[in-house]
């Protein structure tokens, strides 16, 4: 256990997120020979012989004592219950049944509560907490994984949301599967997290890096939260991700009161000014509450890209939101915009894209980490999506760092940003011409919001939500 850190069983897991919870039945017949069946669970040829599929000699006995001690069957608890306002399907680990390990009856009891959520259109909660796959039956353990992640796939395809909990400890396939295959990953303050278990791992391996704290650094978990918060935070991410709509979102009021610019310089003024206002306020200000996903599961994030779901404060619909804040946009920003529009789109929600960067990031580490690759994807992702994208421009677009992100066809501007093929500095270097050229060069690149209206780049300038007269 990592020290200091609660272990909860899987009763107490449960109890701190609801205070209803009604137990699904266990499965009543035995799963599949062959994984490849694994959805079809009424096949009766396959049996439970003494000591499991591999005879493990004690594996009997080991489950019993398990039984005794933990009063469960199973190394997991499957049920419904209703957290904040939201009825889900709600699966608990028992770490103290055989270290919360998943066998083929583990797999018979999750495919079951998997395909409950199906045929009654409920998300799925998992408080996880498993050393991985049972040793005692082997391959047959192992390929439980499959049938999990099978499970998971159908549920996605059904539109319904999914949302994992990391306890004390989650690795193993537990972790590859209804950890890290969750669309949100939640983590409890100091939980053991990784694929390797702390008896698999390199002895020289760094313990740090096996924690809910170091996977959520590296773009793996979306938020570690204390056990007092959590179910407040959960009814909230269950809100937001049940309530599907076909309509877009109008563009959000602008902030500033601020005149249109007379030229193209004055108009990249604005855009940079420090007090101009950020994506941040325009949150605030759109939004009555939201979360936010952080990571683009590929080992990075992107602080100056804000993702996440809200309610919109005039209607209560849900949105969810990719917000640039100003700053060069990095590879793990894009790919983490690219994850959360995907999601929205399968879960049927309106999405708000807010644009201002200067640009990408084009250092070398950027290259280093796909740019292009990272950009393409979110490129991919707006024009791929069936559901309705609308894009605010709040400050600087630059070049295709920002139009990435940008709904064709329903992309809107403020009064103080400014659009622009590259930066005029760039623009002006780029045509071998002397800075004292650059504001001139700004004016010939037609980047003024009234310019983009005029050029079919954005549907028109949002205003202050009252105009002055």
């Amino acid at each position: 256990m990592t020290e200091g850190v609660p272990r909860y069983t899987a009763r107490e897991a449960i109890a701190l997120v609801t205070s209803g919870f009604t137990e699904l039945p266990g499965p009543t017949s035995p799963v599949p020979t062959n994984p490849a069946d694994a959805s079809d669970s009424s096949d009766p040829t396959r049996k439970f012989g003494p000591d499991g599929p591999l005879s493990w000699q004690g594996y009997d006995a080991s489950r019993a004592r398990a039984a005794a001690r933990t009063g469960e069957e199973e190394s997991v608890v499957c049920g419904t219950a209703t957290i904040g306002g939201t009825a889900t399907v709600l699966i608990s680990f028992e770490f103290g049944f055989l270290g919360g390990s998943l066998g083929e009856r583990t797999g018979d009891r999750l495919e079951a509560a998997y395909g409950h959520a199906r045929e009654h259109r409920l998300p799925v909660v998992s408080l996880v907490a498993t050393g991985g796959s049972r040793m005692q039956e082997g391959m047959r353990a192992l390929v439980q994984l499959q049938r999990v992640a099978r499970q998971s796939t159908l549920t996605r395809e059904a539109g319904l949301p999914q949302i994992a909990v990391l306890r004390d400890p989650t690795t193993g396939g537990g972790w590859a599967t209804l950890g890290a295959g969750a669309d949100v990953v939640l983590a409890l303050p100091g939980a053991q997290v990784g694929f390797a278990g702390s008896r698999v791992r390199p002895p020289d391996a760094d313990p740090a890096a096996y924690t809910a704290e170091a996977q959520l650094a590296a773009g793996a978990v979306d938020a570690v939260v204390p056990p007092a918060e959590l179910p407040e935070l959960l009814g909230l991410w269950l809100h937001l991700l049940s309530h599907p709509s076909a309509e877009p979102v109008p563009p959000p009021s602008a902030l500033a009161d601020t005149d249109l610019p007379a030229t193209g310089w004055e108009a990249v003024g604005n855009a940079r000014s420090s007090q101009r206002p950020r994506a941040t306020a325009y949150l605030d200000a759109y939004l009555a509450r939201r979360a936010a996903i952080s990571g683009d599961r590929c080992g990075g994030t992107d602080d100056g890209m804000l993702c996440g779901f809200g309610v919109l404060k005039d209607d209560d619909r849900t949105v969810a939101y990719a917000a640039q804040t100003g700053t060069a946009t990095l590879p793990a920003g894009y790919r983490t915009a690219a994850r959360l529009i995907r999601l929205a789109d399968r879960l049927r929600i309106p999405v708000l894209t807010l644009v201002d960067t200067p640009g990408a990031a084009n250092d070398a580490e950027a290259e280093r980490q796909g740019a292009g690759a990272a950009i393409a994807d979110v490129f991919g992702a707006v024009a791929a999506a069936r559901t309705p994208v609308t894009t605010l421009l709040i400050g600087e677009g630059g070049s295709g760092g920002a139009l990435a992100l940008a709904a064709p066809d329903n992309t809107w501007a403020t009064p103080d940003s400014y659009f622009s093929v590259i930066a005029p500095e760039l623009a002006a270097a780029i045509l071998k011409r002397p800075p004292e050229e650059v504001r001139a060069t700004a004016d010939q690149l037609r980047i003024r919001p009234q310019d983009l209206v005029d050029l079919g780049v954005v549907r028109g300038i949002v205003e202050p939500p009252k105009s002055r007269p």
